[in-house]
């Protein structure tokens, strides 16, 4: 399989993460994409290095202000007396409160949805860095679907992770979304149609706000129940899209300790909504947070499981392209990839 990487992720080092109200060190780390990268190198996949594209293919999704405070917001930030290392929000714009932000600390929480996606020197770069593997390996899609191969697919090894990012804000350690840059990116290319199917334990909240209201992107989301889990306010059952994009929303909120049998099951139901759709490209979401020994663990699905996932999501026969989200580290997290990576090729073969 095609892996297309870079180095340029490591510039966003996030340091903190607040959780239940505890600070810890964020397991949002550079080290979770060197252990993605040697996963697949281990495997004889073909590692392709990302080009850079700059900020255009973000801007199709991103709000201008928005890309505006991730690019520069560090500067202003360091004019204040006393700031801290990172930004991190200690005021949001709440559902009571409704004027513009005039001040960095007023467009932090205007523009950072919670305490999880703190931001660094070097986030915008890493950021950015992210969207080019994205937009890198939808290129690559793209040319071979001109070339006829329709059952091309690839692996985009996207750092930091993308699909809790909104068109106009960041969150849970996401900044730009990278796999609906990718979706949008194979749309202006002439995709008609484009289904995202997100297999990450969390919902993809960022993506569903996105294509809300949109009908040529089929958003569907396997995710950790809200009620009880991040990102508690979106990924419920009656969410189904509005305006264009009624019906084009589906999520399927998974009870805690989901295993691999059930996991499957509902996905194989979930494939079924995508067939509906017929669409003309696949971009999977790729969590690997489902994982019995995930530090954020909520599912119970073990490395066969991500196995038999990759096979299931193969045989749906599309051009396919994995974006990698969220999974962070343990001691599976690797062969966690490096299975689902065999089970989705092995079945293409």
């Amino acid at each position: 399989m095609r892996v297309v990487y870079t180095e340029g992720h490591a510039a966003h080092a996030p340091k903190r993460f607040i959780m239940r109200g505890e600070i810890g060190q964020s397991p949002e780390k550079p080290e979770r994409a060197e252990i993605l990268l040697t996963a697949a190198r281990e495997a004889g996949h073909e590692l392709i290095a990302a080009k850079p594209h700059g900020v255009g293919p973000a801007a199709r999704i991103h709000d201008g202000g928005y890309l505006d405070f991730l690019e520069n917001g560090w500067a202003r930030w360091c004019e204040l007396p006393n700031h801290a290392d990172e930004i991190i929000p200690n005021v949001h714009s709440g559902r009571n409160m409704h004027q513009p932000p005039q001040h960095v600390v007023a467009e932090a929480g205007h523009y950072q949805a919670d305490t999880a996606c703190p931001i660094g020197p070097g986030t915008w770069e890493g950021a950015l860095a992210s969207s080019d593997v994205a937009v890198t390996a939808a290129d690559l899609l793209c040319d071979d679907i001109e070339a006829g191969d329709r059952g091309a697919y690839l692996y985009a090894l996207c750092r930091p992770p993308g699909h809790h990012a909104y068109a106009d804000q960041a969150g849970g350690f996401c900044f730009l979304n990278n796999s609906a840059i990718a979706a949008q990116r194979l749309r202006d290319r002439g995709a008609a149609k484009v289904a995202i199917l997100d297999v990450d334990v969390h919902h993809g909240n960022g993506t569903q706000g996105i294509f809300y209201t949109r009908g040529d992107v089929l958003t569907v989301s396997l995710h950790g129940d809200p009620a009880v889990y991040y990102p508690f306010f979106t990924g419920f059952a009656h969410e189904t899209g509005e305006g264009a994009g009624a019906g084009a929303n589906i999520n399927y909120p998974l009870p805690k300790d989901t295993s691999d049998e059930a996991y499957l099951a509902i996905l194989e139901d979930a494939l079924e909504t995508v067939a509906t759709f017929k669409p003309d490209a696949l971009v999977v979401a790729l969590g690997l947070d489902a994982s019995e020994a995930d530090p954020l663990a909520f599912c119970k699905i073990t490395t066969d499981g991500f196995r038999r996932m990759g096979q299931v999501i193969a045989g749906a026969g599309y051009p396919s392209l994995l974006v990698q989200e969220g999974g962070y580290i343990s001691d599976q997290l690797g062969a966690n990839l490096a299975a689902f990576l065999a089970g989705f090729e092995g079945n293409r073969a």
